[in-house]
């Protein structure tokens, strides 16, 4: 049987800087709750389901509406696993069940900025262009070009001298992973094992919508940048 689209959000029950981090309280309620209901809402997945190797996950997860079919491999369940590991892990485990997807998206767990308007947008560009991958990004807030080195502890000068003087409108810009979520064309995605380095479509995204969340300073954060989003102010 061939269905197009899943989501595979990803929540293993180990976390060393927040403990339960997957499931801790973000404004209200489980954190992961956000990227499920996000899925759920876009009304773009056949299957929205959790991969994870904690029973209390998975129940969480499947009160708020997750699939979850199957627990996480040992495996694919240390810190060393990589994200390419657990959802190879997931397709095989659905292809053993005769069900196999043309597009997959990865949503990571404690992204309480994913909307259903990204995913629908980021599915769309996937459905038009066919890239290897989609993926939301932000522009660095400060040029990298222009960033300092510090050696032996107490000496520092510029990486790239050749843009110390430049302005910083003159400079290229660059951009990181918004570390959100990841739509994958799964017939590149499989033929490079995972190996995503090139053939990538941005969704460009606001600083305001992104931030890494490890440690307890990045949660606080996290929750006023939600709390702004969401009461019209950005």
């Amino acid at each position: 049987m061939s269905t197009k689209k899943i989501a595979i959000i990803t929540a293993r029950g180990g976390s060393k800087r927040i403990p339960r981090k997957n499931i801790k309280d973000f404004c209200g309620k489980p954190i992961i709750a956000y990227s499920i209901e996000a899925a759920l809402q876009s009304g773009i997945f056949e299957e929205v389901m959790v991969s994870t190797d904690d029973e209390e996950i998975a129940e969480i997860a499947k009160s708020y509406g997750a699939a979850v079919p199957f627990m996480r491999s040992e495996r694919t369940s240390g810190d060393y696993a990589t994200t390419a590991d657990v959802i190879m892990e997931v397709l095989e485990e659905y292809r053993k069940r005769g069900v196999v997807f043309e597009y997959a998206c990865c949503i990571y767990p404690t992204a309480p900025f994913v909307t259903p308007k990204k995913l629908q947008d980021a599915m769309a560009l996937m459905e038009q262009h066919k890239p290897m991958k989609v993926i939301p990004v932000v522009p660095f807030s400060f040029p990298p070009q222009r960033c300092f080195v510090i050696e032996n502890e107490i000496n520092m000068r510029y990486r790239y001298p050749e843009y110390a003087t430049m302005r910083s409108q003159d400079l290229e810009k660059h951009y990181h992973d918004a570390g959100q979520f990841y739509v994958y064309y799964l017939e590149k995605y499989l033929e490079k094992q995972g190996r995503t380095m090139d053939d990538i479509m941005p969704i460009v995204v606001s600083e305001l919508e992104v931030q890494d969340i490890d440690t307890e300073d990045d949660w606080k954060i996290a929750e006023l940048k939600y709390k702004l989003m969401h009461e019209g102010k950005m």
